[in-house]
C-alpha cells in the first residue's frame, strides 16, 4: 500500500475515534460531562453522573469505534483503493488504524484535542486485531476491580497486561510493539489518577453522583 494509503487509513480511523460519544450523550440530558467529576469523556464519568443506561451506550460506542476503524475503515480503504498487497500489508493498515482510532478518541479535534483516556477504544481495536489478547487483559480488569474497585487501577494493570497477551496469543512482533505503545498512552493519560492512587483520594466504583445543581437566572433588574 502507497504512503497516501496509509495517510487515508490513519486520517479515516482518526476522526472516527474523535466522535466524541461521552460528550454527545451528556449533551443530549443536558449536562457537559467535562464539568463534572474526572472532567473526562469516557464511560467510567458517564456512569458515575448520568447512570448505567447512558454508560452502556458511551461504553458499547467508544468500543464500536475501535473495531470499526480496524475491521472496516482499514480493510476498505486499504483494499479497496489503494490495493493492499497482502495480509502483512492489511495487518500493517489494521494496526495504523486502530492506533490512530485511539488517537482521536484521547485527543479529539471537537474538544480542541481533549478527549477520553482510550480504555473501551483500546478493546475495540484488540476485539478486531487479536481477540484472545483482548480476552486475557479482560479478565487481568476484572479480577483488580473485583479486589480493588478502582477502575483506573483495573484499567491501568490491563494496559500493563497487554504487551504480553499480545505476544502469547499472536507471536506478532509488530502486534506487539503496537500494543506496547498502547500501553504506554493508556498510562500516560491515567498519571492524574495514579496521583490519586497514590495519594489514597481515588474513587471507587459503585456510587453514582448527582450532577451538580444549575443555578437559577439571575433577575434583571
Amino acid at each position: 500500500m502507497s504512503i497516501a494509503g496509509y495517510i487515508a487509513v490513519a486520517l479515516a480511523a482518526y476522526l472516527l475515534g474523535s466522535i466524541p460519544a461521552g460528550f454527545l450523550v451528556g449533551k443530549a440530558r443536558g449536562l457537559d460531562i467535562r464539568s463534572v467529576g474526572s472532567g473526562n469523556i469516557g464511560a467510567t464519568n458517564v456512569f458515575r453522573y448520568l447512570g448505567v443506561p447512558a454508560g452502556v451506550v458511551v461504553l458499547l460506542a467508544d468500543v464500536a469505534k475501535g473495531w470499526l476503524a480496524v475491521a472496516v475503515a482499514a480493510r476498505l480503504i486499504s483494499g479497496w483503493l489503494f490495493s493492499a498487497g497482502g495480509g502483512k500489508t492489511c495487518e500493517w493498515a489494521g494496526i495504523c488504524a486502530g492506533f490512530c482510532a485511539v488517537v482521536g478518541h484521547n485527543y479529539t479535534c471537537w474538544l480542541y484535542f481533549k478527549g477520553g483516556k482510550g480504555i473501551a477504544t483500546s478493546a475495540g481495536v484488540l476485539g478486531a486485531l487479536a481477540p484472545w489478547a483482548l480476552l486475557i487483559i479482560f479478565g487481568v480488569w476484572a479480577v483488580v476491580l473485583a479486589l480493588g474497585r478502582y477502575v483506573s487501577l483495573a484499567s491501568i494493570a490491563a494496559a500493563v497486561a497487554l504487551p504480553p497477551a499480545a505476544w502469547l496469543t499472536t507471536r506478532d512482533w509488530a502486534l506487539t510493539a503496537a500494543a506496547a505503545v498502547l500501553t504506554v498512552l493508556v498510562v500516560y493519560k491515567h498519571r492524574a489518577n495514579i496521583k490519586r492512587l497514590l495519594g489514597g483520594t481515588e474513587r471507587r466504583l459503585g456510587r453514582i453522583e448527582p450532577p451538580p445543581p444549575v443555578a437559577p437566572p439571575s433577575a434583571s433588574s
